[in-house]
Parts: structure tokens; sequence; C-alpha cells
């Protein structure tokens, strides 16, 4: 699927806005924090790394810095963001609040819970990364060559909805559900068929916290090809709606790279709203996951994943197998 809108002629700034904003993060940090903070590029375990539970996690968090420091990470969160996933992002974080006190305060939730590590100097580096997480809010992008690798991306929402006299105050993902329902709905009962794959929702994504998220989950489910023309403009648009929540030139980067390619749609569990629901869209190098798996279907999480890219393992795939290559040395190439 294409949207015709990148190029690729137009530079991107996106990189270098990035960089800045991880550079002057860095900069409003005192010792101590930036300590935390900081990690080697070469850190694996702590670079590829996705945790959406409320677990202890590597980084420095917004509730041990000043004010100065904490907008400065906002920023480098904004960089990766379109203002619509922006909005939803910080959502999230203040639900932790809202959960807190639907618990009786019980677990001190707190929306300064949040924690962002930098990988590499991005100030110098041609290889650095970054991501800022906590509950139901991880993501991860990693800059390589001035190219932005963008995920995975993972946004998840409890309470799901916030409701006063029957109608929603808060709802951060709900055009992710509403727009799945909507295909779901227009798709037939031959595609209906072949796109529910399971009676009963999974407990969770599938890809779950893992590092490498699977090539493939079977059953695949629908095929595009196989839809109507509504079903198809409809599961592109679903598509666009997670692409959507990079900046506009990742976000039309990202749609380019998947035209062309086959695109499945599955759902697991009822079709009735307030159920315990699951989808996933795969495609090639991509992976869409939504849960609502909650008894009252009120607990939502949503992730976008390249499973040869996530972490940009694609292009450090074919750095390093470049620089094995027999050839003359360049002493600037990273190493």
């Amino acid at each position: 699927m294409s949207r015709g809108r990148y190029t690729g002629t137009v530079e991107d700034p996106v990189p270098e806005q990035m960089r800045t904003a991880a550079a002057a993060f860095l900069a409003a940090l005192d010792e101590p924090a930036r300590h935390a903070a900081r990690h080697t590029f070469d850190d694996e375990p702590a670079r590829r790394w996705l945790e959406y539970r409320p677990r202890p996690r590597p980084g420095v968090t917004l509730a041990g810095l000043d004010v100065d420091a904490r907008k400065a990470a906002h920023r480098l969160l904004a960089t990766a963001l379109s203002p619509a996933a922006y909005a939803q992002a910080v959502t999230v974080m203040a639900l932790e609040e809202v959960l807190d006190r639907a618990e009786d305060w019980r677990r001190g939730r707190h929306s300064g819970d949040y924690w962002v590590a930098v990988f590499g100097d991005p100030a110098r580096d041609d290889y650095w990364a970054w991501r800022f997480e906590g509950h139901h809010l991880s993501v991860s992008m990693t800059v390589a060559d001035d190219r932005v690798c963008p995920a995975p991306v993972f946004l998840g929402a409890n309470p799901a909805t916030v409701r006063h006299a029957g109608r929603p105050v808060s709802r951060p993902l709900g055009p992710e559900e509403d727009l799945a329902r909507e295909l779901l709905d227009a798709l037939g009962p031959g595609g209906r068929s072949a796109a529910i794959i399971a009676d009963e929702a999974p407990a969770d994504i599938i890809s779950a916290t893992r590092a490498t998220a699977p090539d493939r989950l079977d059953p695949l489910g629908v095929p595009r090809g196989r839809l109507r023309p509504t079903g198809r403009a409809l599961l592109d648009r679903l598509v666009a709606l997670y692409l959507d929540r990079l900046p506009p030139e990742l976000a039309a980067r990202e749609a380019d790279r998947l035209d062309g390619g086959e695109l499945h749609f599955a759902w697991a569990g009822p079709v009735e709203p307030g159920r315990r629901h699951y989808y996933r869209v795969q495609g090639e190098d991509l992976l869409i996951e939504y849960d609502n798996t909650t008894d009252d279907g009120n607990h939502a999480h949503t992730v976008l994943r390249r499973p040869a890219g996530d972490f940009g393992a694609d292009v450090l795939a074919a750095h390093h197998a470049a620089a094995h290559r027999p050839g003359p040395v360049n002493p600037g190439a990273p190493r």
C-alpha cells in the first residue's frame, strides 16, 4: 500500500530532529541522571527491550527530573510521533493516575513512572538509539546512518474507555477499535468467515515483550486480495492509522515500503463490542496487533512492529554484512 507522499528525494528532517532533541535531553540532566540514562549502543539486552507492564526498566525516570529535563524528554518523544499519536501517548500516561484511583491507590501508580534511555552518543555516532517507556507505552527509535528505524511502537490503555452518562470521556485507542470493526462489518459473510480465526481471543498480544517479533503468525486470516474494494480500502486505512503514529516523513516511507505486498487481516473473539477481542494485520516485515481481553473488554494493547526491522535489525545486519566483505578500509565507518 502506498499513499504516494514519499519520493525519497526530499531530505528527511526527522533524524536531525531526534539527534538535536536527544542531545538536549542529555544536556538537561545532572550527572547521576545522565549516567542512568546513557547506555552503549552495544548493550543489546537493554537496547532490544520492550516492556509495557509496570516493571523495572533501563533508563532515567521522569519522576526524578526537574521541569526542564522532563520537557526535554517530552520534546524527544514528540520527534517520534505525529501530533495525534503524541496526544494518545500523553493520555496513556495520565491514565496511570485514573487507574491508581480505581485501585484505591494501593499500587502507587503515577504519571511520572516513565523512563528514557539513550544508546550511544546522538551528537557523534552514526548508529544510536533511544526509547521512551513505561506502563502501556513503549516507543523505540534507532537511527542508523541518518535513517530512522521506527519500531516497536506500543500504546495501551487501562481503562480503555472512561464513560459518564453513557458517553465516552476518555478513549485514546478508540479509532484502532472502531476502524477494525468497520472493516469486519464490510467483509461480508465469506470474508468474515476467513478473517475470524478463533472464537476466543488470546490473553494478550502474541508478540508480547519479545525482543524479536514472529515473522509470521498462523492462521493468517483473510488476504487483502480477496476483499471487495470497500474492504481493501478499510484495511489500507487501518494500516495507515498505525503508520500515522509516526511523523509524516516516516509514515509515508513505511507505507511505500509496504506497497505491493500482500496484507492479511485476522480477528479472534466475539464480534460484539464490550467482549474480549483481538485482531492483527500482517504484511512483509509488518505486524500490527490489537487486543482488548479483560473480562469487561476495557483494557487495550496495540503495537506496531517490524519483525525483520525492529530496533534497526535489518539496517544493522546489512551494515555488518558489508563490513565483513573484503575491500578497502574506511577509517570513518562506524564500528
